[in-house]
């Protein structure tokens, strides 16, 4: 999340205006001065930089997409998980290293940029730019959905309106809002998941609000642990897969904290109990307390338990709590959209104007790019659902996948830099280097691999793949004719 070229400052009648972007290397990691390394407001406090961490792993799609997976899977959805979360694990290391290295707003984006080549920094930080402008018209959308649901008499496309305009207007202040509308958005999704962990294991062992020990018969009956054979549990993968993005935008979030070498560290490090909690401990609650194949569990595995449980108003409390995920997710992919493409413009990838800041310290153009997307995918959510909105959804599907691998072949290299030009900034190491990195490119090629084989991920892994080619050759086009503009990584080029 955001780091930039000092300074920048508002002109007359707030225009933002940009000065010259001198190297990147703070030895210390931190900012100086209210600034991230790169130009940005520090305005993230440590506390914000920790719930973004935690709440950033807590998606929508675990409240609500977590019913399909259990359907396919049935109980093994938890190896589904177990290895999802192993690759986010992973990734997250080579990330961390990296980040702790050198903080900067573009993040992985930036690495591959130095090493990789401008061109795959370029079509990465496109990709994700594209894939976080796309959320904001599905979480808009959702978010409308609930809150129609409430006030009938409020079109939903109003909703959808009003909640992209409060949530851009947060970001335009400053960082400091975003971060503290995220906090409280995190903390909502944090609690409730606790509670809804705590309340079912008491429920497990047959203690109120359970009137009977479960033990695993829901485990091993109705078809057993796999009902569907192993095979459904790389299927299970493709449908949980996405619901870990998010993760990362710790790294780029970092950079605008005073102190982004340790928030860097204790996100990667704290990256495994929160994956083992809130998706293994909660879904492990689900498919223990009811059978895997219940209509109620496919449809809303969570508001099913709590009903399983008589528990008063399951069904409005989970609509609260999943209203909050869908504006976490909403205001957390405005910001990382807009920091990315923020990267991109201070790198020569984008317009100029994306690499300027108001005088609250946010690349406001930036924001302003991102909202306009997402206003316009929101508009063919509504007019063209099943087709052009359809395309978006299937084309920016696979870029999770994509930024993955991205990560790992840029670690190969950067770390051999790092080590050979500021081996003092090597605070965070990749397990195992460079064979546990080799291995987890491996596991990723191999999900890509069976979503062509899977006749549901097919669709949308070869529109993702038409999508990055694209991308690809406009950025080599590019690269062929502009000179090359340094990243600023690590401030030694």
């Amino acid at each position: 999340m955001g780091a930039h070229p000092p300074p920048r400052s508002a002109g007359a009648g707030g225009t933002p205006t940009t000065t010259a972007v001198p190297p990147v290397g703070d030895p210390g990691g931190g900012a100086t001065g209210g600034q991230s390394p790169d130009g940005l407001q520090a305005g993230l406090k440590n506390r914000h930089l920790s719930m973004i961490a935690i709440g950033g792993v807590i998606g929508a799609g675990l409240f609500v997409g977590s019913g399909a997976g259990i359907a396919a899977a049935g109980p093994g959805i938890l190896l589904s998980y177990a290895l999802t979360g192993l690759l986010v694990v992973l990734v997250m290391r080579m990330l961390g290293e990296m980040a702790a290295a050198s903080p900067t707003s573009g993040s992985f984006s930036a690495y591959a940029d130095r090493a990789l080549g401008r061109w795959a920094g370029f079509t990465i930080g496109w990709l994700y730019w594209f894939f976080w402008s796309v959320v904001l018209a599905v979480e808009a959308t959702a978010a409308a959905s609930i809150l129609t649901g409430w006030v009938p008499a409020v079109p939903q496309w109003a909703w959808a309106l009003l909640v992209m305009v409060v949530l851009t207007g947060t970001n335009l202040i400053s960082v400091g809002s975003f971060g503290e509308f995220e906090f409280w958005f995190a903390g909502i999704k944090v609690v409730a998941i606790v509670i809804f962990i705590v309340v079912g294991a008491l429920a497990v062992f047959g203690l109120p609000p359970g009137d009977h020990p479960v033990g695993v018969a829901n485990l091993t009956g109705h078809g057993g642990f796999l009902p569907h054979g192993p095979g459904a549990i790389l299927s299970g993968m493709l449908l949980v897969v996405f619901s870990f993005m998010g993760s990362e935008i710790v790294t780029l979030a970092a950079s605008e904290a005073p102190n982004p070498v340790q928030a860097v560290r204790k996100a990667v490090n704290s990256v495994i109990w929160r994956i083992a909690l809130f998706y293994l401990g909660s879904i492990g609650v689900i498919v223990t307390l009811l059978p895997w194949n219940d209509k109620a569990v496919a449809k809303s595995p969570y508001v099913a338990v709590l009903e399983s449980l008589d528990i008063p108003y399951a069904g409005t409390v989970m609509d609260i709590v999943v209203l909050t995920a869908v504006l976490s997710c909403l205001n957390s992919g405005l910001y990382t959209a807009s920091r990315m493409a923020f990267s991109l413009g201070e790198r020569g990838d984008a317009p100029k104007s994306f690499a300027t800041v108001n005088k609250g310290g946010v690349p406001a153009v930036a924001i302003y790019a991102s909202v306009a997307f997402g206003f316009v995918a929101t508009i063919f959510s509504y007019t063209s659902k099943d087709t052009v909105f359809q395309f978006l959804l299937n084309s920016s599907g696979a870029v999770a996948l994509f930024v993955w691998l991205v990560i790992c072949f840029s670690q190969l290299r950067m770390r051999r830099t790092i080590e050979r030009e500021t081996p003092e900034k090597l605070t965070v190491r990749m397990w195992l280097y460079p064979w546990l990195t080799y291995a987890t490119i491996a596991m990723i090629v191999f999900v890509v691999g069976y979503m062509f084989y899977d006749p549901d991920g097919r669709k949308q892994m070869v529109l993702s793949v038409i999508a990055a080619v694209v991308v690809l050759a406009v950025g080599l086009l590019l690269d062929r004719r502009r000179p090359r503009q340094a990243a600023p990584v690590t401030g030694q080029e």
